[in-house]
């Protein structure tokens, strides 16, 4: 599969990290945008900087690199996943509003009808947040928001990372073992 995998400015970097990394090891391409916000948060959250996600991926992008093939919806995926997904991001996403290459690309998924999920970290959510939500939703993108599951048993937080990194594969169909599946 060919995937594109947007990390914004949210709490939660390690997901987007995360997610690349199983990517990366089930053999897909992955084309990475981090936004500014998001090299604050990795810094801050996990002590790396955007050449540790980059390293990642098959190919990354600059957010404001609106000349990258991926800005054309004539490049071709099979899916795109904004992880962490800030406010301001879904809003963006949620009202059109493609200033910059992860929003165009996210764009590009809804009007091509290929997969879009959306994992908006946020608590509280405010209403403005539950309508953007609404309309990615209306629009055709997945709204996977962290929630904790705890079936699995989870005793760290890899274990809890895992989980929600194993269900963003479950959505794109990539068989993975991060976590163990209900069973009764």
């Amino acid at each position: 599969m060919k995937i594109i995998v947007a990390i914004t400015g949210a709490s939660g970097v390690i997901l987007g990290q995360r997610l690349l990394e199983e990517l990366g090891r089930s053999g897909h391409e992955t084309h990475l945008i981090v936004s500014e916000g998001a090299k604050a948060v990795a810094k801050f959250e996990e002590g790396k900087s955007a050449d540790d996600m980059k390293n990642l991926a098959s190919k990354s992008y600059s957010e404001n690199e609106l000349t990258a093939p991926i800005a054309s919806s004539s490049f071709l995926v099979d899916a795109m996943v904004v992880v962490p997904c800030s406010m301001k991001t879904l809003s963006a996403i949620a009202n059109g509003f493609a200033d910059n290459l992860i929003v165009r690309a996210a764009e590009n998924a809804l009007k091509m009808g290929w997969k879009l999920v959306v994992v908006p970290r946020d608590t509280p959510l405010s209403l403005a947040a539950i309508e953007n939500m609404r309309k990615v939703k209306l629009a055709g993108g997945i709204i996977l928001p962290p929630a904790v599951a705890y079936y699995p048993n989870p005793k760290k937080i890899q274990d809890v990372t895992d989980f929600f990194v194993g269900r963003i594969l479950d959505v794109l169909r990539v068989d993975h073992e991060l976590y163990k599946r209900w069973k009764q």
